[in-house]
């Protein structure tokens, strides 16, 4: 009677292991870095993923980079939220700006539900949908809210550069 209980116990400890990180929609992101150029002269776009503090965290550091104007730099810290169940992510940039949202996953897309940015008291509504795309890039689509209606910041095609 005494093995029943530790190998229920062994049980429920190896399907613990097994379930799926919160992290999964991120999995084909993090460990590398990826490249796309902005629409209308803006620059390339970088990103490289990373898994910090072992893998209780994903962290994307991004610069654009453009003839035109400084590099403008930013970071995002994607966590676990176990209260609520879901994944957030705080986004901080080196103009001073922020946003703090949620990140869904629909089959092979990220979906970024509305949220707002906000920089220097002012704020500005966007989504964002990041679409899979072969196992080597995805699609970005970026929307910003104006009065009841969205409209098209960019459209994006980022592909994998480099092993991070």
């Amino acid at each position: 009677m005494r093995v029943l209980p530790i190998l229920m116990g062994l049980f429920t400890a190896t399907t613990a292991t097994a379930a799926e990180s919160p992290y999964a929609p991120l999995d084909f992101l993090a460990g590398h870095c990826w490249k796309g150029t902005l629409p209308g002269d803006r620059g390339e776009d970088t990103h490289c993923f990373t898994h910090i503090y072992g893998e209780q965290f994903v962290r994307d550091v991004h610069v654009v980079r453009a003839a035109s104007h400084p590099d403008y730099r930013g970071e995002s810290i994607y966590y676990w939220d176990s209260l609520s169940k879901a994944l957030r992510y705080l986004y901080v940039e080196s103009e001073g700006g922020s946003s703090a949202g949620t990140l869904n996953s629909a089959d092979d897309t990220l979906v970024f539900p509305p949220t707002e940015y906000q920089q220097d008291g002012k704020t500005q509504v966007y989504r964002s949908r990041w679409k899979k795309s072969g196992a080597d890039a995805y699609e970005v689509l970026t929307e910003f809210k104006k009065g009841d209606q969205w409209t098209l910041g960019w459209s994006v095609h980022m592909v994998k550069i480099a092993d991070k």
